[in-house]
């Protein structure tokens, strides 16, 4: 027999388990979904930010075309786009052939450190998702990812079946830069990576420092 009456175990229960409310003011809402859609890599339904912000989906839906009509009056060189698949900040139109240029200039540069690594991710994971790519690099990757779409390296692969999310891959010309006829003549990533005895000799090392 317990101490805990059935209406303080019952209150107990929701307040282990219920989400912390938001309490965003009537002014915050919309800043607030301007921090999700830069927080995002995908396109999101207004049902998306109504349960996120806790509001009515007709209201999120009312704000983010509030929104959009806010960025078309302000003449803002983005604007917020509404597609099947979602809302999501895009470039303007008028502004293509000035965004083109400055993803595409240098193009017979080498690629950055970022670009590298963002290919090299994709190179050996595909399919992957941006997502995917920023995790397992620790940053934001959207802009790397661009420009790796723009020179023509990576293309899309469909969607992920439970995010929805798009997949990428690398393309035909990747593998004619690398010389390569399929992705199975790739290098192994074996004989770049630390053998087990190196890193447990790296921690011993370590190990006799801090003793």
């Amino acid at each position: 027999m317990t101490d805990e009456s059935p209406s303080n175990a019952q209150s107990g229960s929701s307040t282990s388990f219920d989400e912390p409310q938001l309490n965003l003011s009537a002014e915050d809402v919309k800043p607030a979904m301007e921090a999700i859609l830069m927080a995002t890599d995908e396109p999101l339904h207004a049902a998306d930010f109504a349960r996120v912000l806790g509001c009515p989906v007709e209201e999120a839906s009312r704000l983010l075309d509030e929104l959009a009509q806010e960025y078309d009056e302000q003449g803002r060189g983005f604007e917020l786009r509404r597609t099947a698949r979602g809302w999501q900040y895009a470039s303007r139109g008028r502004f293509e052939q000035v965004v083109g240029r400055f993803v595409t200039d240098g193009q017979t540069a080498k690629l950055s450190q970022a670009a590298l690594e963002a290919l090299a991710i994709i190179a050996y994971k595909q399919p992957v998702t941006r997502a995917q790519v920023a995790a397992i690099r620790g940053v934001n990757s959207d802009g790397v990812i661009r420009s790796l779409s723009v020179r023509g390296l990576i293309r899309t692969m469909g969607e992920d079946e439970e995010s929805h999310a798009t997949l990428l891959g690398t393309s035909a010309l990747f593998l004619d830069y690398m010389g390569v006829e399929s992705l199975q003549q790739l290098p192994p990533l074996a004989p770049f990576l630390p053998s087990q005895s190196a890193a447990n000799s790296d921690d011993a090392a370590q190990w006799e420092q801090r003793s």
